[in-house]
This record gives C-alpha cells, sequence and structure tokens, in this order.
C-alpha cells in the first residue's frame, strides 16, 4: 500500500499530526498496539500548566491554549507550587524563569488554598491558569478528523524494518507493506529503536517511568482545591471526582521503552511524601498505574528532517508535555513536513529550537516529495 506520508505512532503526537497533514497529502498511521494511545496518551495524568516543562516547553504550551479552550478541552483547576524554607531558591528560580512571559504566577499564603497543611510549607506560588484537559476526548477528536480527511489508521502493525529506495520508504510492518515518500517517527518511548530499524542514527531519546496513584483519602479533597505541586519536584496531586486525588512521587526512573507497570516502592514512596504535607489519612490506594516519559538530552522535544537521513522526520522526545502541546506541535511539525510556512498560531515559535539538528550541528534538512 502507497502514501505520500506515512506515520508511526497513533499516540497524541501521530493522531494530531495526522489530522493536520491529511487535507494536504495522503496520509496512513501505523500503530504497534490493537489500541490506539494505549501508552504514555493513555495514562497521562491530565492537566494543562504552562509552566509545567519549564521555560523552553511554555511557547508550545501557551499557543496550544486557545485551541483547546475554544474546542472544550479545558475546565478550570489552578496550581499551587509548594515548598519548605529551603525550597526559596528553587521558588525564586521558578519565578524568574517565566518573568516576562504570560504565565501568570502569584506568591501567595499556601495555607489559604490547601486546608490542613502542615506548618513546614510556608512558600506558595499560585498558578491559575492550570486546567484539567480531557487527554481522551482530545485524542479522539484527532483521530476523527484525520479519518474525515482521509487518513488511514492501521493498528497492530508494528515497525519491523524500513529501508529507502529510489526515493521511497519501503517498509515491512506486523499488518503488512507499505511504501511512503516521507516516513514520520512519532513513535514516543520507541522513537530511537523506531529509528534503528529505518537505518537512521538514534538520538538518544530516554524513557522514563513515571507513577501514579488514586487516592481515598479523610478528609475528602476539598471542592475547589487546585493542582498542588512541589517546587523542588519531589510530588503533585490533584482532586478528581467523587473527593478523589491523583498522586505523583514525580518519579523519573530509566527503563526500556516497555509496557510501564507501577512498583509498590514508588508508591509507597509517593505516600509517605504526601503524609509529610498534609495532615489528611490516606484510607485507599484505588488504583495505581505507570507510564512513560521519554526525554531528549535537553529534555526538548524534537520536531524535523534527520539531517542523515532523506525523508525522515522526528516527531518525539515531548516528555510528560505531549498532551497540553499537542496542537501548536502539529501546526509546527505539519508545516516543516510539507515545507510550508508556519501558521499564525505558531509563526513566533523558532522551529530550530527544536530541530533535530541540534544533536550533530548539522543544518537542518528540508521535505523531499
Amino acid at each position: 500500500m502507497s502514501t505520500d506520508i506515512l506515520i508511526v505512532g497513533a499516540g497524541m503526537a501521530g493522531a494530531s499530526l495526522a489530522a493536520m497533514l491529511a487535507p494536504h497529502a495522503s496520509v496512513m498511521v501505523i500503530e504497534a498496539e490493537d489500541v490506539a494511545g494505549y501508552h504514555a496518551t493513555g495514562r497521562s495524568a491530565a492537566f494543562w500548566s504552562e509552566s509545567y516543562g519549564g521555560p523552553g516547553v511554555q511557547p508550545l504550551t501557551t499557543a496550544s491554549g486557545d485551541y483547546l479552550q475554544a474546542h472544550g478541552f479545558l475546565e478550570p483547576l489552578g496550581s499551587l507550587h509548594i515548598g519548605r524554607a529551603e525550597d526559596r531558591a528553587a521558588a525564586d528560580r521558578f519565578l524568574a524563569d517565566f518573568a516576562g512571559s504570560s504565565v501568570e504566577l502569584n506568591e501567595v499564603d499556601p495555607r489559604a488554598h490547601l486546608p490542613g497543611l502542615r506548618e513546614d510549607w510556608v512558600i506558595g506560588i499560585a498558578e491559575q491558569g492550570c486546567a484539567y484537559i480531557d487527554v481522551a476526548g482530545l485524542h479522539q477528536h484527532y483521530l476523527a478528523a484525520a479519518r474525515r480527511a482521509g487518513a488511514t489508521i492501521t493498528l497492530s502493525a508494528g515497525l519491523r524494518a524500513a529501508t529507502r529506495q529510489a526515493g521511497r520508504w519501503q517498509v515491512e510492518t506486523e499488518g503488512g507493506r507499505f511504501s511512503a515518500d516521507i516516513l514520520v517517527n512519532a513513535a514516543g518511548a520507541w522513537a530511537d529503536v523506531i529509528a534503528t530499524r529505518a537505518g537512521v542514527a538514534p538520538l538518544g531519546l530516554a524513557p522514563y517511568r513515571r507513577t501514579m496513584a488514586q487516592l481515598r483519602t479523610d478528609p475528602a479533597a476539598p471542592a475547589g482545591m487546585p493542582h498542588i505541586a512541589h517546587i523542588g519536584g519531589d510530588f503533585y496531586f490533584k482532586p478528581e471526582s467523587g473527593g478523589r486525588l491523583w498522586l505523583s512521587p514525580h518519579d523519573e526512573i530509566p527503563t526500556e521503552a516497555c509496557d510501564a507497570a507501577p512498583e509498590e516502592i514508588d508508591i509507597a514512596i509517593a505516600i509517605d511524601r504526601f503524609e509529610h504535607v498534609v495532615d489528611w489519612r490516606v484510607a485507599a490506594v484505588e488504583r495505581r498505574w505507570a507510564g512513560l516519559r521519554t526525554f531528549a538530552p535537553d529534555r526538548l522535544p524534537v520536531y524535523g528532517f534527520d539531517a542523515g537521513m532523506t525523508g525522515f522526520f522526528w516527531c518525539a522526545g515531548q516528555g510528560g508535555f505531549g498532551i497540553q502541546t499537542a496542537p501548536a506541535a502539529a501546526w509546527l511539525a505539519a508545516a516543516l513536513v510539507l515545507g510550508e510556512a508556519l501558521p499564525a498560531e505558531v509563526a513566533a515559535i523558532d522551529p530550530l529550537r527544536y530541530s533535530p539538528s541540534r544533536f550533530n550541528g548539522l543544518a537542518p534538512a528540508a521535505a523531499t516529495r
């Protein structure tokens, strides 16, 4: 089967990019799993925060906000970044990182925003713009848009090998053989694996395990409670329906690309940290899960054509920020794939900041179709 553009991976990155490309070219998406979005997309902590990921990611998050809001994928939440006295330097860096940006941060008394907060938590920085994000709804929105525009999505079709022959990619998968002018690597934790199978030098993308648990607490999380994050990066938790909490120890455990599962020690660490924050009792751990976050060496995402292999495009390394940046990333990546000017929504963003060429000093490659 032949197509102009073959995208590897039907998670948020692949789905959103397919939706942007399909009106302009023939597009096919192949996915190794029998369900699209099974790994990182399906295990997101489901919040949108302009500060999350740091100043290097913030322009993509901010540029995505209007689209997400207009299409009903965001709901108000707010975030409170807290710290002890020894976190003062980290708090000052956090404020300095976003000074002059569109991110509104205000120092507050943390006790006024979180009942039961223990006495040693004296630093509070409010980020009112933080929101819940409907991850499943957004993912299905992009899959549906891609299909309406003519894209084909093939599940259970993991890539086995790909070779560049006579100006086209010949791709062998578990679901058949395909050919394409352009091969897009949106394979998440498997991105370097896919590159190697295509004869492309890997970039050093590294997957890390992130643990999550759903708690029932006594007392239950109060109505109107914001997302709570440690300024030093040791935990975050947020309210969910029914008075439940989602809690993470904010862990990053190096791992191979795999079907990630939580480990009891990481759940225990998360609960211990939580109990040192508030005087609430953990009544039950109702659910637990883990997902993979994949980072490039500089922890910025990678969007662009590989400088050493014609027609191979990287859409990878989104870390934990791929959901909240999906609209902007898809606009930017689609323009680069098609060789067009950036659309107005991301025109102020420099694509060179995210180019794979930054790892080898080569000039960014152009589209070849």
